[in-house]
């Protein structure tokens, strides 16, 4: 069976077509340009047989088929040949769930602890656009990455997304989406296993507007929070004009599900490394259409909102961005840890895409994620002794 790649989503297709009608695209059309010759070709997926073909094939709109194919497709997905899926954990206690929330939804957990020593501290993880916390840091990835640092490693599917239940893509408030994350953390963080130890966010890309905004909501809940690529500010010739997004928001009133947003199939510009790229088709349960009309506007609105507020993010932070990033502008990075009245580490990778976790050569991978590790160890000694 051959796929094409998959589309790693972050909502900036949103943002690029409505700058196209202003006329002020050349600069990520001169990045896009150049990155081209790296385009990757159709992944092959080993022989499967027509059952499974159909399971994956299915609208995902709803999450029984999201279920089932995740289920079907995981054999396959743990034969995965990236540096993520290689980590070991034998030492590790993993644990799934599903968690009815105060909205009535059910929602998909996950945990990964250290089985043999009490974590350093809680990190609780904040995924991007489209994505979901069941793949690359299900099997090994992240997740195992940190839990053999010695860290309880805590990750859930936001409604709409991945196996919790909800229109798949949808976002109707954005502040809705914060306050169930911060509902299942905050039951995390008061668990007495946990309560006294440090506690850290991390997000990716649109993790990190959910991650800045459950700051922004909690002042002084966290530690700490890890920035990776985030999309926390939309850069000044991205914003829309004013008429076309009052334009949208009518249209949004009319049609919120509708997936009416302009969007280009960006895996090449997430993912550097060809053969990583490739591998972006196996998470069969990433939201990969185009965005819907009222998911857009709120990444919007939360950006905007954001952006006007970077001055009032009072927590420590690690920001990395991949110097080359055309799906979030590192220009937001750098503005962010300018403003921010807080101790702020901001750590660029040259030439490296958005996917840092995922897309890169995997030298560039371990360099990361030692850069996160040792800014854990330094941000959980520092409370502990505090």
């Amino acid at each position: 069976m051959s796929l094409t790649p998959a589309k790693v989503s972050s909502g900036c297709g949103f943002f690029e077509g409505c700058a196209s009608l202003r006329g002020k695209r050349w600069r990520r059309q001169r990045r896009e340009k150049e990155a081209a010759p790296m385009a990757s070709r159709p992944v092959k997926f080993p022989e499967i047989d027509d059952e499974l073909r159909k399971i994956i094939g299915a609208n995902m709109d709803e999450v029984p088929a999201r279920r089932l194919a995740r289920e079907a497709f995981k054999d396959i997905q743990l034969g995965v040949d990236h540096i993520l899926f290689k980590t070991p954990c034998d030492g590790l206690k993993m644990k799934e769930s599903y968690e009815v929330n105060s909205r009535g939804l059910e929602i998909f957990t996950k945990s990964w602890l250290p089985k043999s020593s009490s974590p350093k501290a809680v990190v609780c993880f904040c995924h991007g656009y489209g994505d979901t916390c069941t793949f690359f840091a299900l099997f090994s990835g992240i997740a195992r990455k940190l839990a053999s640092s010695g860290y309880g490693f805590f990750a859930m599917d936001y409604p709409g997304y991945g196996l919790s239940e909800g229109l798949h893509g949808y976002i109707p408030s954005f502040d809705r989406l914060v306050d169930d994350v911060m509902e299942h953390y905050s039951k995390v963080k008061e668990n007495p296993e946990f309560s006294t130890l440090p506690s850290f966010l991390f997000g990716e890309s649109l993790g990190g507007a959910v991650a800045l905004k459950l700051h922004l909501k909690q002042p002084n809940a966290w530690n700490g929070a890890i920035l990776v690529a985030p999309m926390c500010k939309i850069a000044d010739d991205m914003t829309p004009p004013w008429l076309l997004t009052q334009m949208l928001i009518g249209v949004a009133n009319f049609l919120p599900k509708h997936k009416l947003v302009p969007q280009k199939d960006l895996a090449q510009a997430a993912f550097r490394d060809p053969k990583h790229r490739n591998l972006a088709a196996y998470n069969v349960i990433a939201y990969k259409d185009k965005p819907r009309l009222k998911t857009a506007l709120e990444m919007l609105r939360t950006t905007q909102e954001i952006e006007r507020r970077l001055e009032q993010v009072s927590l420590p932070l690690l920001i990395l961005h991949g110097e080359a990033d055309i799906v979030t502008d590192p220009s937001v990075s750098k503005s962010l840890y300018e403003k921010a009245c807080s101790r702020t580490k901001l750590k660029l990778y040259k030439d490296a895409f958005h996917a840092l976790l995922e897309g890169e050569p995997d030298e560039v991978i371990l360099q990361v994620f030692n850069d996160i590790i040792s800014w854990l160890d330094e941000h959980s000694r520092e409370t502990n002794s505090s």
